[in-house]
């Protein structure tokens, strides 16, 4: 009687502690835990300065690709413009932020708020086209904003461009670390969102769009309304990205926001693999922070000014040919052997 007291207390605790290894929410708090730990970590392991920036890019990319595989993964429309959206909501955060003196907080809602809106219009254009040629129409939407970033300089200060300064949350004045635990907070959200978001009735019907707009139509899902909200909700990842990217960086110019960053962001989604979420922000690493961390303190590859980059594409190509689903695959060959299999039956034969 003794003996079986232990077994009974220990399998719920077992069962407790398996059900939250695999909750995707405590996952993802997990996660933003570690974040926001590693200014701390990183000042007492003598991490430099360069590296907790170059990771905070990755946070910040991250949200921004999150929008894009939204888009691309589980709506199946394509876009060029992510960086044109970010480069808006940065010059909205600073302008409210620094001209208007309005604070952090109205910044960043102006910079999610105003290129949803954007975007709206974007989705309402996505009706009547569709593959290359939508991707065409967002290209040349990011290519207008871009060249309104160099021409209107009461808003951007052309391409002087636009300076701001770490913002006051809560009483308190933030710095390069505070920043980043802020833009790991807001990623964690992002993750959680799209979660809840793709694995839900709106999940279901972005991906029946996906496999087929006729049959999706046929099956009662209202095809304007999801195309509307998968574009609303990509263009607001962006614009809070834009303007993470201002306070995180304390600058914005036209330059940064062009046709490569939106390409690398695809570049993200696809190598961390389609409709993945912690794929998407391994994708983020690799493509960014990897030239940047790894491959330039390589003793012959880093010697070579764009080397990097070139090691870095090739990186991406072997990826997409081997590994179809993205670092997803990768994952999911990893763990294979290690995924218990269904035991046989009594009856089975031997």
């Amino acid at each position: 009687m003794t003996t079986a007291t232990p077994a009974r207390t220990a399998a719920p605790t077992k069962g407790l502690a398996s059900r939250l290894l695999h909750n995707a929410h405590a996952q993802f708090l997990v996660f933003g835990l570690l974040l926001c730990l590693l200014p701390s970590l990183g000042s007492a392991l003598g991490l430099k300065a360069s590296t907790l920036q170059t990771l905070g890019f990755v946070l910040i990319y991250s949200i921004a690709a999150l929008g894009l595989n939204l888009l691309l993964g589980y709506s199946g429309l394509v876009s060029l413009g992510t960086s044109g959206f970010m480069g808006l909501g940065a010059y909205l955060a600073a302008y409210l932020q620094d001209d208007l003196g309005l604070g952090f907080w109205c910044g960043v809602l102006a910079a999610v708020v105003i290129p949803t809106v954007v975007g709206l219009l974007v989705g309402v254009v996505s009706l009547r086209i569709r593959g290359i040629y939508l991707a065409i129409v967002t290209l040349c939407v990011s290519e207008i904003l871009l060249k309104t970033f160099e021409q209107l300089e009461w808003f951007t200060k052309g391409t002087a461009g636009k300076q701001s300064h770490y913002p006051s949350l809560f009483g308190f004045q933030t710095g390069r670390a505070s920043m980043f635990v802020v833009c790991a907070v807001a990623l964690v959200l992002v993750m959680m969102l799209t979660h809840n978001t793709v694995h839900g009735q709106l999940g279901r019907a972005l991906h029946a769009m996906r496999s087929s707009e006729v049959a999706a139509r046929a099956m009662g899902v209202n095809i304007l309304k999801y195309k509307l909200f998968a574009f609303a909700l990509a263009t607001a990842y962006a614009g809070l990205a834009g303007a993470l990217y201002l306070f995180f960086l304390k600058s914005s110019y036209p330059s940064t926001w062009n046709l490569f960053l939106s390409l690398n962001v695809i570049a993200m989604v696809v190598v961390g693999g389609l409709r993945s979420i912690f794929g998407t922000v391994a994708g983020a690493f690799i493509i960014f922070a990897v030239p940047e961390l790894v491959l330039k303190k390589l003793p012959v590859i880093g010697d070579v000014s764009g080397l990097p980059y070139i090691f870095s594409g090739i990186l991406i190509i072997l990826v997409i040919m081997f590994f179809p689903q993205g670092m997803k695959g990768v994952a999911d060959l990893v763990r294979r052997p290690f995924q218990r299999r269904p035991a046989s039956g009594k009856g089975a034969p031997a």
